[in-house]
């Protein structure tokens, strides 16, 4: 960090109030190791870590999250979109809300001048940190509903109205739900203290031998089981050979859409590209999109595509408020649907892991349908795009063929459903490090490694097997870590466990079981409430007919008496 340092002192000193001012004016202005930076409009749609996620960063201090994600090198060549500095005083920076937390996005009109578009209204709560809605969260819900959301939900905030764009105090944060900026900028010095000790001990760099070697031979022993079972029709066990082939294999792409492997964003993305799209039939352009976000906006309700699963899953009642997607662009309804679906999720939570693989085909081929039209660059051009759609038309020729060649009709749907099935583990996995933890977001000021460790948890494995979970049940320590090489996960846990014992973070962790049953529980109190809300509905409804009756027959009482 020498030279964004250098770079500080050499740079106009920038105050807060112009920093907010030229936010409402379109400028995309982040805060970086006290260096005010600007990302031009171009950046954001060339971003390899997608515009969203600088997005969300606007006005706040990205220090920890830049560092977490990207390596040294680029790091230091960040300097170059430095506008301004901070001054002294105004450190530990005091963030705004990023406009698109707030529903407000800047768009190209026809005549290529951008300017302000709202894509929904915002509902401020008004709990307490404790509560699911704390005054600290902002949510999203459908444009031009906010009237109607505000008369459903009369004990939250209205939002402040804004009509050609966000305001100063849209932007300026609520209550922080108690943090205090010197608290969290302790925890931030910390986190980055850690990194240093864990880079140190040399856990950022990948075992090439010792932890890949092992996973390459367990891939190739689950595929050429599954071909030689395939080639003596014991088709059921090939199917569960390759699903179980996909499972292990999507670990790896997960380490590569990090760039944790090489560390090169090209090569890792060439070799990701070859299991997620050509092996797997899954778009790992879309997957690394999705993924960024999530370990950005942690379990936010409006923001974090990893829990938006409606009608099939929600995780917390605040889904029932018809929440618009940032990630999707879309408005998440509670309809009729949602509502039959939502009041038995925790008993079809595993029939719907099972099938998860096809949701997912879903995500990707829509991901990559947009970017086609899509006509911004990204980082290498659209070689990789185009390398995925190749991928895909072969993984479907290859795939497509064992299943017309299983020898019947039945045989090809037990072949495709049993390989499908089989990857479910992974989903189940995914879920339990996040359902049951807090959705709550307690504003723009909460640190990066508070909020981390507040919205994840590790599942408990011994570590020779720890292979099955793919090394990510140490979620904890990835999600402080993202390009921190799976295999080193182990070790640089028991730093994280050290540092979260000092700063006063808890640092959650459960067995498998008892994590399946957590989620479980999640599920089953919030259809239970959705049960509780349809019979105080049904109530009313029964009241309102009662009176509605009683008036009738006065009426045609006096009309008799009158008679």
């Amino acid at each position: 960090m020498v030279a964004v340092r250098a770079a500080a002192q050499s740079l106009p000193t920038i105050p807060r109030a112009d920093v907010g001012a030229r936010i409402l004016a379109g400028e995309h202005l982040l805060i970086y190791h006290g260096l005010v930076l600007r990302v031009p409009q171009s950046w954001l749609a060339a971003h390899p870590g997608g515009e969203t996620a600088i997005l969300h960063y606007v006005g706040r201090d990205c220090t920890d999250e830049v560092d977490a994600f990207h390596p040294d090198d680029v790091c230091e060549t960040i300097r170059k979109y430095a506008v301004g500095a901070l001054d002294a005083s105004a450190l530990p920076w005091h963030p705004y809300v990023p406009p698109v937390m707030t529903g407000w996005v800047r768009k190209q009109g026809p005549d290529g001048a951008w300017s302000w578009f709202k894509e929904a209204d915002a509902l401020i709560g008004e709990g307490d940190a404790d509560s699911l809605f704390p005054s600290s969260q902002i949510l999203l819900v459908e444009r031009d509903t906010l009237d109607a959301a505000h008369a459903a939900y009369p004990n939250e905030k209205a939002p402040i109205d804004a009509k050609d764009g966000p305001t100063l105090a849209l932007i300026t944060p609520g209550p922080a739900s108690g943090l205090s900026p010197e608290i969290q900028a302790r925890h931030s010095q910390a986190w980055h203290e850690l990194r240093k000790r864990i880079e140190d001990a040399g856990l950022f760099q990948c075992k090439y031998i010792r932890g890949y070697g092992p996973e390459v031979v367990r891939y190739a022993m689950l595929a050429a089981t599954s071909i030689w079972c395939y080639k003596h029709d014991y088709i059921f066990f090939s199917a569960l050979c390759l699903g179980l082939f996909w499972q292990q294999l999507v670990f790896s792409a997960h380490d590569l859409g990090h760039a944790g492997v090489t560390h090169i964003w090209e090569i890792d993305r060439l070799i990701s590209i070859i299991i997620a799209d050509f092996i797997g039939g899954l778009s790992i352009g879309w997957w690394v999109d999705n993924h960024n976000i999530h370990h950005l906006v942690t379990n936010h309700p409006s923001h974090d595509p990893d829990i938006q699963h409606l009608p099939f899953f929600a995780i917390s009642p605040v889904f029932f408020k018809n929440l618009f997607s940032s990630y999707y662009k879309r408005t998440l309804y509670f309809d009729m649907f949602a509502d039959i679906f939502i009041r038995i999720q925790h008993k079809l939570f595993y029939i719907v892991m099972a099938f998860a693989r096809f949701n997912l085909y879903a995500l990707s081929y829509g991901h990559l349908f947009k970017r086609a039209f899509d006509t911004r660059r990204t980082k290498g051009g659209r070689w990789a795009w185009w390398l995925e759609v190749i991928g895909l038309v072969v993984f479907w020729y290859w795939y497509g063929n064992v299943l017309a060649n299983c020898g019947s009709w039945q045989k090809a749907l037990m072949f495709l459903l049993v390989s499908h099935a089989a990857t479910s583990p992974l989903h189940i996995q995914i879920v339990l490090s996040h359902f049951s933890m807090s959705s709550a977001d307690l504003g723009p000021l909460e640190s990066f490694a508070a909020r981390q460790m507040r919205t994840t948890t590790d599942v408990i494995c011994p570590r020779k097997i720890g292979f099955i979970h793919g090394g990510l049940h140490l979620q904890v320590t990835h999600h402080l870590f993202p390009r921190l090489p799976r295999h080193n996960l182990d070790d640089a846990a028991l730093m994280v466990k050290e540092f979260a014992k000092e700063q006063g973070l808890v640092y959650a962790e459960f067995g498998f079981i008892a994590g399946n049953q957590d989620v479980l529980d999640t599920l089953r109190n919030v259809a239970e409430q959705v049960r509780v809300i349809g019979h105080v509905a049904a109530e009313e409804a029964k009241e309102a007919l009662d009176k509605k009756l009683k008036d009738s027959e006065k009426q045609c009482q006096q009309i008799e008496k009158t008679i």
